[in-house]
């Protein structure tokens, strides 16, 4: 009988290099050394995988199930991408996140770990060049405008970090301060990030990458402008002023600039801590959660984009005290044209109605769909597409948890990757990011949501910009 191999130690956590962005610290140029290393490295465990597996046999999952994963993707090749993709900083950080937000059913468990080491892998300025940092941008005597400055970082993200202090008046704030270099660096660093993903061969051809870059370009230059966040985060604290529930943080202006943000601070804990807290309130949170995605899209025409993205569900707090939602970090919020959240509006509602012939209108008009698609194909879309409509097909609350839509999904993944002829419209990306969020929160707290009457009580009211109105009417 073969000897069960020994545990694997804990992945060590990345480290970066100081004193520069993504571009001084990112993916190798082609031909270094270090780029080879990376690739023989890769080459050698894929080799060390591949021969355990005759040895030992395929490793067994938790469930007791046999991997079908590739001997590519093993723990020490994870690892190696990991740290590779920490090198990067900001950009690949970012990717890093998109993906951990995924049900964790979906992804390898080599890859969860590799991605525990890129968002454990956020280090703090040291304190030199953190003032550094404060001084170049809001002169030498910013600290004169404080009573006080925590040194120690409230938290770490992709692409800076907040500190806790206090003003003059007493009030308290957190300051978000942006690492150095980040910002322009970013056309390599997602440069290196494609790089290192088309080297590796992770993404499908019909994940199409070089869109998804493209994309992932635009918003982290976005989020890197904390000039433009401070008004979003205005002009969306203008927007909730009559919505009850909901609170956004005032902007301190003397103490903000491109590369530091100021706001008054604001209390709460996590989304995800909701689940510990009695069922009645997992429902007012999930309800309070879908109005406010609803709301946005359909109303506002101005979505929070990056709000509940990151894996520590951190841009919405709960404060359990006054039952209100505190919304922060506006870096990647976007407008939505009219046109198409018209088309968006009527495809969800032919989701919700299982109206097949309204969503493929929809999804042509919208660009999910070419029209030159094959059977298969199509099957596959609709059917996904009354998946993400569950929530909204029936009266009455839906229990989130009695029905994992990305499970669902999921089964369907590979023949839309096999057969998809056009990548989604540049709009959805963060868009669904936004939705997949908002669903995947309600499933891990277990609220029960009347769905279906929210959606519609917003589409009764909508003022649809032309006659296209009748189309669902006319294909249902």
């Amino acid at each position: 009988m073969a000897k069960p191999l020994a545990p694997r130690p804990r992945p060590r956590r990345c480290r970066w290099r100081r004193g520069g962005g993504l571009g001084s610290g990112g993916f190798p140029p082609p031909h270094s050394p270090e780029r080879s290393g990376l690739g023989a490295g890769l080459a050698w465990g894929t080799l060390q995988e591949s021969a355990r597996r005759v040895v030992y046999g395929r490793p067994a999952d938790t469930d007791g199930k046999r991997s079908a994963l590739s001997p590519f993707l093993s723990d020490q090749n994870a690892e190696r991408i990991a740290l590779a993709l920490c090198r990067m900083r900001g950009a690949a950080l970012k990717v890093g996140q998109m993906l951990s937000i995924q049900d964790e059913s979906l992804v390898p468990p080599p890859v969860l770990a590799a991605l525990d080491i890129v968002r454990q892998g956020a280090d703090v300025m040291p304190r030199k060049q953190l003032n550094s940092v404060l001084d170049a941008e809001l002169g030498q005597d910013w600290s004169s405008k404080l009573r006080s400055f925590d040194y120690e970082p409230l938290a770490a993200a992709s692409i800076g970090q907040v500190h806790r202090a206090v003003l003059k008046d007493g009030s308290d704030v957190v300051m978000k301060i942006q690492y150095p270099g980040v910002a322009d660096s970013i056309e390599s660093d997602i440069e290196n990030v494609r790089l290192l993903l088309t080297y590796t061969n992770l993404i499908p051809k019909g994940l199409f990458l070089d869109r998804a870059m493209k994309v992932a370009k635009l918003e982290l230059a976005r989020e890197c402008d904390y000039v433009l966040e401070a008004t979003n985060q205005k002009r969306y604290k203008e927007l909730l002023s009559d919505s009850e529930g909901f609170y956004v943080p005032k902007v301190i202006d003397e103490l903000s600039s491109k590369k530091v943000l100021t706001s008054e601070f604001v209390p709460g804990f996590p989304i995800d801590k909701v689940a510990m807290l009695d069922q009645e309130t997992r429902n007012y949170v999930g309800c309070k959660l879908l109005e406010l995605t609803i709301k946005e899209l359909f109303v506002f025409r101005f979505m929070q984009a990056c709000f509940l993205t990151d894996p520590n569900w951190s841009n919405f707090l709960y404060d359990e005290p006054t039952r209100k939602f505190n919304l922060i970090d506006f870096g990647a919020a976007r407008d939505f044209p009219k046109r198409f959240v018209d088309d968006y509006l009527r495809m969800v509602v032919a989701c919700a109605n299982s109206d097949r012939a309204g969503v493929l209108e929809m999804s042509r008009r919208l660009g999910f769909l070419t029209g030159e698609e094959p059977e298969v194909m199509l099957d596959a879309h609709v059917q996904a597409a009354f998946i993400v409509g569950v929530p909204f097909s029936r009266p009455g609350g839906h229990d989130f948890r009695a029905n994992n839509i990305t499970h669902s999904i999921s089964n369907l993944g590979a023949t839309m990757l096999k057969h998809r002829m056009t990548p989604p419209p540049d709009e959805v990306y963060s868009l669904h990011r936004k939705l997949s969020g908002a669903f995947l929160a309600c499933i891990k707290i277990g609220a029960i949501v009347p769905c279906r009457e929210m959606l519609f009580e917003v589409y009764e009211q909508y003022d649809f910009s032309d006659d296209r109105s009748e189309v669902l009417s006319s294909t249902g």
